[in-house]
């Protein structure tokens, strides 16, 4: 929950009339388009369909309100040379009407949210996820950021999570196996780190960011923590979709080295108790969904 100092919540409101006044101010093209909010939709924005072919994702807490003009920019050009379908930008909206952050508009992109129980056994899923990650790591603009010039791309530095991390392996001991989360994130921390040029990653790839269509991976979302450099934490997906068979024929298509793995690992657990910790007890599907990926990557 976003507040102020004095405790009130200060995430903006946002409901229909709201967004229907944003886009026909703004984008009096789609004025008149039907509207329909998405629910559930994610953790850090509202989202509604506008008419068949587009939608409207507005952040809802003030830690992503970057990501409509990052993702604007960088979306399209990255699009044609991914082998799944990525969400591309067609406007980037202000803030105005007393909604305080930019927000966007979007191709919609037709799917059902991927599920483990579906696909974990997958080795077609394992082999497109890798085939897609292999992809995104190549992409290698002529403007590629570099140093000061990457402001606004996401980075990812596991140690960042030591505090939160043993906290919460504290907090959770006896809900899980506190003895094996502590030795694997030691293990993960002492892994030597990403020592090749920075890549690209999508920086929060789980199940609920990616689609379906006829049972088959057919999309990847939410592109905010899309950054540059140790791709590590994008193998999360290993542990959030996989089962140990289609793990196995994921980093074998992937190529991925021991150390990286290891860390890859790490952000498994991070990532999970982090989200276990903040959300699992309102809400039953990330209590499940976090477990999972927790038990996972104590398997390896």
């Amino acid at each position: 929950m976003a507040t102020n100092e004095s405790g009130a919540d200060t995430r903006p409101t946002i409901d229909a009339p709201l967004v229907r006044r944003l886009v026909d101010a703004q984008f009096p093209q789609w004025a008149g388009l039907p509207l329909r909010l998405l629910d559930p939709a994610g953790l850090d924005h509202v989202i509604y369909r506008l008419g068949e072919h587009l939608s409207v994702r507005l952040p809802r807490r003030p830690g992503v309100i970057g990501q409509a003009r990052k993702e604007a920019e960088w979306l399209p050009r990255l699009a044609p040379h991914l082998p799944l379908a990525i969400p591309v930008p067609v406007g980037v909206g202000e803030p105005d009407l007393g909604y305080p952050w930019p927000w966007s508009v979007a191709r919609w992109l037709e799917g059902e949210a991927a599920n483990a129980e579906a696909l974990a056994d997958s080795s077609e899923a394992a082999t497109r996820l890798a085939r897609f990650l292999t992809a995104l790591q190549g992409f290698a603009p002529e403007d590629l950021p570099a140093g000061d010039a990457r402001a606004g791309l996401a980075t990812q530095v596991l140690a960042v999570r030591d505090h939160e991390t043993r906290a919460a392996v504290m907090k959770l001991d006896g809900v899980f196996d506190g003895a094996a989360m502590t030795e694997l994130w030691d293990a993960a921390l002492s892994a030597p780190g990403w020592d090749r040029p920075p890549v690209w990653f999508h920086g929060d790839l789980h199940t609920g960011n990616l689609l379906t269509v006829d049972g088959r991976v057919s999309a990847v979302i939410d592109f905010g923590g899309l950054g540059i450099g140790d791709p590590a934490c994008d193998l999360t997906i290993a542990y959030t979709l996989m089962s140990a068979g289609s793990r196995a024929v994921f980093r074998a298509e992937l190529g991925v080295d021991d150390a990286t793995w290891l860390r890859g690992r790490g952000w498994a657990l991070a990532t999970g108790l982090n989200a276990y910790t903040h959300h699992a007890a309102a809400n039953p599907w990330v209590a499940a969904q976090t477990t999972r990926q927790i038990n996972e990557a104590l398997i390896g």
